[in-house]
């Protein structure tokens, strides 16, 4: 990954681009591919064997009619990704004003490919262009040779502007939605800043598997089952009733979902919570008590140093903390 200072030499180089597509398009890849740190595309080639990660793949769409018609993928990397690109341009602030707001998506000559800003950014013609990509980067992926397959990845993006990113994992090709949800799909150029940003986007083009959420959701759930198998272990060792041990676990894991989602905690509290805890632990079965008894009723948490909502059901009737170890709330964080 590039610096600070690369970084914001490459968002400042791209925020006022306009003019033509396939050039701006393929510098901008170029250019996005060295600050994520992996290959860029190669130059399409008359053997198609050669054009598994290449600018201007060749396809044929049936067009339903008995007839094909020949297209080119912007940007292609199989088994990865299909990238349909769309200039938006501040300078066709002219054109709205006369009412043409939507611009032709195809470019002003089929041969020359140059194409003006899709539409003012921000604008419905705009939003409505976007959307338009992405359905001709999904007939795009409906056109590749059977044995390539469905590429788990489809990104739209808007040279110099923003990234949008959607994802079908089921390899049909039938359920492209927003990834990772619908308030971080839109990559702005500003957001390439963010480290993690910059990893999604190199995973999504060396190893786009690793961000299926069903696998990384089994992989978490394997790693919270082995953990808390050996902190129950380690206590029914030192002498805890099993019945005792899975309850205080069950209300751990519930604490960590409840601040996962956002909704009944505050985000990251309960990690900070055992964090602070980490020089001291013989005094966290007190906070974690306290807590527990704080959400059971809906009331102001000392331990979090805020209200928290009420948890309906039974599970934190019992609001009793096992005290843990120095070992063991470290496994924890």
């Amino acid at each position: 990954m590039r610096g600070p200072n690369e970084i914001d030499a490459f968002i400042a180089q791209w925020r006022d681009t306009g003019g033509s597509e396939l050039a701006n398009t393929q510098s901008f890849i170029n250019g996005l591919c060295w600050l994520i740190g992996v290959e860029p595309p190669q130059g399409s080639r008359t053997d198609d064997g050669y054009n598994d990660y290449v600018f201007e793949r060749r396809v044929f769409q049936d067009n339903g009619d008995g007839t094909t018609s020949f297209g080119r993928i912007d940007a292609y990397k199989r088994d990865c990704f299909i990238l349909e690109a769309k200039q938006g341009s501040e300078a066709d602030r002219a054109a709205e004003a006369r009412g043409d707001a939507d611009l032709d998506l195809f470019g002003q000559t089929a041969s020359t490919r140059i194409k003006r800003g899709t539409a003012r950014r921000g604008t419905p013609g705009w939003a409505k262009a976007m959307v338009q990509a992405k359905g001709q980067a999904e007939r795009y992926a409906k056109a590749l040779p059977t044995e390539h397959g469905w590429p788990p990845f489809l990104l739209v993006a808007d040279i110099g502007y923003c990234i949008e990113v959607y994802a079908d994992f089921t390899g049909t090709g039938k359920a492209y939605a927003q990834f990772p949800d619908r308030s971080r799909y839109r990559i702005m150029l500003e957001d390439l800043r963010d480290p993690k940003v910059q990893a999604r986007l190199a995973a999504i083009w060396v190893a786009p598997k690793t961000l299926d959420p069903a696998i990384q959701s089994a992989k978490v759930t394997r790693e919270i089952a082995d953990l808390l198998a050996r902190v129950s272990k380690r206590l029914e060792a030192r002498g805890y009733k099993a019945e005792a041990v899975s309850g205080f676990l069950m209300r751990v894991l519930f604490t960590m979902f409840a601040e996962d989602t956002e909704v009944l905690l505050p985000k990251d509290s309960f990690k900070t919570l055992l964090r602070e805890h980490v020089g001291s632990p013989h005094h966290l079965h007190h906070s974690l008590t306290a807590l527990w008894q704080a959400m059971d009723k809906g009331t102001f948490a000392p331990a979090l140093r805020q209200p928290v909502k009420r948890f309906n059901g039974y599970l934190f009737k019992n609001a009793e903390a096992i005290e843990l170890d120095g070992e063991e709330l470290l496994m924890a964080v």
